[in-house]
Parts: C-alpha cells; structure tokens; sequence
C-alpha cells in the first residue's frame, strides 16, 4: 500500500450512465485502483435502480473524518467503516425484496416533477469511506457482512464501497428481510467483480 499525494478535488469517472467523482484525502493508501471503486460503484447503483444518467461521490477518508460526520449527522460517537448521504429519498428507487412497496402519492394538480437543466446529471449523493477503519477490520478478522470475516483489506474496501452504494439506492438492513436481500446482493456484486 502507497499512501496518496493530496488532490486538488474530485477525480470525475465518466461510466454510463453514471458519473463518479472520487476524492481522495491526504494520506489515505490505495487498497483497490480507484477505477476499480469508481466501476463497483456503478455495478451497485445499477442493481439499486438509481436513476439515469446520474452522479455521485466517493470519498476515501480516515477514520477522524468519519468519527466527525458520525457524531455530526447520526449522534453517535467513535468513526464507523461507511456513511451514505442520500439526496433521493428510499421511495424514488423501485421497489425491491424484503421492502414493502411505498404508498403512491397522488400528485396534485398541475404538479410536474423537477426539471434539470439540459446536460445536467441527477447528484444521487455522497458515499464516505474510512479506507483505515477497512484495513484495521479486515487485518482483525472482523471484515465481512457479519464482522467475523478474514479477507484482504481490498475485498474489505470494495464491501464498504458497494454497502455504501446501496444504501444511497434506499437499501437498509434494520429489518431482517431487507437485511438478507442486501447482503445476497452485496455478495452477488462481489463475486462479479
């Protein structure tokens, strides 16, 4: 593993039908190619049913910057391995295993959906990724879905990646249907590459 030299801003991925602006922080190694990251990202958004054309960020981080936006937006204190921002809601993606379908609001009168500006790509959010929390998870066996898997700190990269991913399409896990459905199709993404 090499740490990376700082970046003036996002690296843009162009994968139709979807943009991938990838931002590396200052020090962070490079587990896995970021065009690896930034084409499983894409896979997951797919298999999400993010809406087309779109784009999206991933930024890899360290384990402060991830206690901060934890204790910022969910309360809670300590860095986790992934946070998702969504800016879609759970019920603008189609209705998935394990997930009740969404009750239809009737649209009031006259009422159209936003218009973008010709050229202009639908941001789906951000994905923030603590590239050190998945190397320390993934050295202590307590990788995977479960937190009980050995494997290298690459694959452990690459599950937060595609977690983080889903969770932008609206995929949780608080229930247990919706938490097989999105594990069966994290490990399907996986195995694909």
């Amino acid at each position: 593993m090499r740490a990376t030299r700082p970046t003036p801003g996002p690296r843009p991925f162009y994968l139709p039908p979807f943009r991938v602006d990838v931002e590396i922080r200052a020090g962070v190694p490079r587990v896995v190619p970021v065009v690896a990251l930034a084409r499983l990202l894409r896979s997951a958004l797919l298999a999400g049913g993010a809406p087309e054309p779109a784009s999206v960020g991933l930024v890899l981080a360290h384990d402060a910057e991830l206690a901060r936006l934890n204790l910022a937006f969910l309360g809670k204190h300590g860095a986790t391995d992934v946070l998702s921002f969504p800016l879609l809601p759970p019920a603008a993606y189609p209705p998935r295993a394990g997930r009740p379908v969404p009750e239809a609001r009737p649209a009031a009168a006259g009422e159209r959906a936003f218009l973008l500006p010709p050229g202009t790509r639908l941001n789906l959010g951000d994905i923030v990724v603590s590239v050190e929390r998945a190397i320390d998870q993934a050295g202590a066996g307590r990788g995977g879905q479960t937190g009980d898997v050995r494997w290298s700190s690459a694959d452990e990269l690459r599950l937060l990646v595609v977690h983080g991913g889903l969770h932008l399409c609206g995929w949780d896990h608080a229930e247990p249907g919706e938490e097989a459905a999105m594990r069966a199709l994290e490990r399907e993404l996986l195995a694909a590459g």
